[in-house]
């Protein structure tokens, strides 16, 4: 393929076009999932000109005309968050319902509920994933058991899981409900996203995890939104999140 010089950096246009972020745009086109005009792109630093050339990806041309879509989804129990499974587990895809190149924001666990954010918009997705960045994120879990003073503390400071220490955490202990299996609600607000984080957490102080949703991503709650339901983002909550 002849190279447009004064053309735009493939991943740059990828990524506006929120297949995913620029990062990860390069990992697609050294995949050789990426043609221009008919022929497969390997070579990263490769333009082209968007108003001309085609660019496919998996054989399906993205478009850069329209505008980017920034949704917040209520992710139930029970569904993965990417946007196809080789084990054919239901992925949030199938609660949206839509062919876009809409991707979740960051991940929310299998067997986890609450907020997850979707967008087209790959720079803003990465900008809100990266640790650099502290975006807050706020959960309700439910632990089996009554904690003492001293594993609140420890949660607080810090644990070891997976060879080093979380970051501190702010968490807020709610009610506990009595009886043969008591339970307690806690509020944990993280500014990291580790794999299992909290469930790490929480049985690294013994206090095994029975229920976890994440109720608020920066300055995104869920509000009244209902399991499995999703709403677009209106255009202050978009700015506020770039901002943050």
């Amino acid at each position: 393929m002849k190279e447009t010089v004064t053309g735009v950096r493939l991943q740059k246009i990828l990524s506006t076009a929120g297949v995913a972020s620029r990062r990860a745009s390069e990992q697609i086109i050294l995949e050789g999932r990426v043609t221009v005009n008919g022929e497969v792109v390997r070579t990263l630093g490769t333009r082209a000109d968007p108003a001309k050339d085609a660019v496919k990806v998996d054989g399906r041309r993205i478009k850069l005309d329209v505008r980017n879509r920034y949704i917040v989804l209520y992710k139930p129990k029970g569904y993965v968050t990417t946007r196809s499974d080789p084990e054919g587990r239901r992925t949030v895809m199938d609660l949206i319902g839509e062919g876009a190149y809409i991707y979740p924001v960051g991940r929310l666990d299998y067997d986890s509920e609450g907020l997850l954010l979707m967008m087209t918009d790959g720079d803003l997705a990465a900008r809100l994933t990266h640790p650099r960045h502290e975006v807050e994120k706020v959960y309700e879990v439910i632990v089996m058991g009554a904690p003492d003073g001293a594993a609140i503390e420890k949660l607080r400071q810090g644990v070891f899981i997976d060879g080093r220490r979380t970051a501190p955490a702010h968490v807020s202990v709610g009610t506990t409900v009595k009886g043969p299996r008591p339970t307690t609600l806690l509020t944990i607000t993280l500014h990291e996203g580790r794999n299992r984080q909290i469930r790490k957490m929480c049985r690294a102080v013994g206090l095994p995890v029975r229920d976890l949703r994440r109720v608020r991503m920066g300055a995104i709650s869920l509000g009244r939104l209902k399991p499995g339901h999703w709403r677009d983002l209106t255009p202050r909550e978009v700015e506020t999140l770039k901002k943050s």
